[in-house]
């Protein structure tokens, strides 16, 4: 009878990040929203309704999409890569160059993936910034607001939508013309 195979760190670590791609973001929100309350474990940061609380929600919310695109972008690798890199004589910051510049096109995929996840989202940004207009008022958060009031006309979504584009198109462009190098 085969013995069942110990679970490692790292499996734990990469099975957590995949737990990341389901989160919904109105609860990294509600989360963070509690641990930044005023007598909560991190109010003393008075971070509460302040661009800064919307980017750690965002960084939580996009960091498992990245970490998973980059875990596997580096399992495609050739496992004796690393090691013809170390016997060539590089250290071992040269050989992580080395292997980044190797998976570099599957990292922009990567981080599209995760600008993707980050702009799109509302729930956390809501929560942890409160669309307070002239701080923390972003477009999503204002387009459903404009919406919820039925102004249509102020819902400014074609704006959002050239801002993806551009940012993914600069972002596809580049990793296309890297490719054919």
């Amino acid at each position: 009878m085969a013995r069942p195979r110990k679970i490692s760190r790292r499996g734990v670590v990469l099975a957590i990040c995949n737990t990341g791609f389901g989160l919904p973001p109105v609860v990294v929100g509600l989360v963070l929203s509690i641990l930044l309350l005023r007598h909560g474990p991190l109010g003393y940061l008075n971070l509460r309704f302040t661009p800064s609380a919307m980017i750690i929600g965002q960084f939580i919310l996009s960091l498992p999409i990245v970490i998973n695109l980059t875990v596997v972008a580096l399992q495609q690798l050739n496992p004796k890569l690393r090691l013809q890199i170390r016997a060539l004589g590089a250290s071992r910051w040269q050989t992580l160059w080395l292997l980044g510049r190797e998976i570099r096109l599957p990292l922009l995929v990567a981080y599209m993936a995760g600008f993707g996840a980050v702009v799109s989202e509302v729930g956390a940004s809501q929560m942890l910034g409160g669309n307070l207009p002239g701080s923390t008022r972003v477009l999503t958060t204002a387009i459903v607001m404009e919406t919820g009031m039925g102004h249509y006309d102020r819902a400014i979504g074609i704006v959002l939508l050239m801002l993806v584009a551009l940012v993914v198109g600069l972002l596809t462009w580049a990793q296309q013309n890297d490719g054919h190098r």
